[in-house]
């Protein structure tokens, strides 16, 4: 039979230290090219507010696809701008396994990947964290960042003040513009949707590690063209090079995948200020919709 699990029975499945692990171990066998996964077919309905990826991948131990709603155009009318859909296949035989939810899947892979690459990137004595954007991916990294490194000051900005106002009552953090808000600061989270570069290279102290995850359109930016000079770790050479305008508009010369740093391929200087930027690929999906097959298999 094959199994259906929710939003909640997922939640209830995930654990943030394992799906840290999973994400590190998905990204390693991506690089070393032990995953079969084509870059995600992004279906354009309305520019701008609506599209639809389809997003499969097979590993050795799990394969899968993920249907994927992105509506920017949901943002302010309480309605999320990501929803999924997941089906898990056993690899040897081909047998369906389960369907689930992948909205809360999407949401915490997201920030679980760049918590690995935190781990690996930014300083040892990181203290100080800004969120630009100040929605369900903020709430998500701030949750996994504080797994990585002991945060004691978390500081946070989005285009609507309330918002901002709101994220800093809910979660002890300080509502600031975002150049006050960078400035100084150890880890900069961006995730927004924003067409722009709303993070500026010449704010970043040196050594700082930013993890880029909004914006996950050809023509759309969040990083100018000096912050996208400095160190750059990707998800994917190939994703990012379709569909990260940050990436495709700056020329920026890719210095690493997260997976090449993760198998321990590639090493970056601990002085460096660095750049990680997420498109978000299917094995992430796919490695973690496998972790919550197997809790639920385990508990009955």
């Amino acid at each position: 039979m094959v199994l259906y699990l929710g939003e909640e029975r997922v939640r209830e499945l995930l654990n943030w230290d394992q799906l840290i692990s999973t994400m590190e171990v998905a990204l390693a066998a991506f690089s070393l090219g032990r995953v079969l996964q084509p870059v995600r077919n992004m279906l354009t309905i309305e520019e701008g507010k609506r599209y639809l990826g389809i997003m499969p991948a097979v590993a050795d131990d799990a394969m899968g696809a993920k249907l994927v709603s992105f509506y920017p155009g949901n943002a302010g009318i309480g309605v999320p701008t990501h929803f999924a859909m997941i089906l898990l296949f056993r690899p040897d035989t081909g047998e369906p396994l389960a369907v689930m939810d992948g909205r809360l899947i999407t949401e915490m892979r997201t920030a679980a990947v760049s918590a690995a690459v935190t781990k690996y990137l930014a300083a040892a004595d990181s203290r100080v964290l800004a969120l630009l954007g100040s929605g369900v991916q903020a709430h998500a990294h701030l949750q996994a960042l504080s797994l990585v490194r002991r945060l004691e000051e978390v500081r946070v900005w989005s285009r609507t003040t309330a918002h901002a106002e709101r994220f800093a009552k809910q979660h002890g953090a300080k509502a600031m513009t975002s150049e006050s808000a960078v400035r100084g600061a150890d880890v900069i989270v961006t995730a927004t949707s924003s067409l722009e570069p709303i993070l500026k290279g010449k704010w970043l102290k040196p050594g700082a590690h930013v993890n880029a995850v909004g914006s996950p359109r050809p023509t759309w930016r969040e990083l100018d063209d000096a912050v996208m000079a400095n160190t750059l770790v990707v998800d994917s050479r190939e994703a990012v090079l379709k569909e990260s305008g940050d990436v495709i508009l700056s020329n920026a010369r890719i210095y690493a995948e997260a997976g090449e740093i993760f198998a321990g391929i590639k090493q970056v200087p601990a002085s460096a200020t660095t750049v990680f930027k997420s498109v978000g690929i299917a094995i992430e999906d796919i490695a973690t919709a496998k972790l919550v097959y197997d809790a639920a298999s385990r508990r009955g």
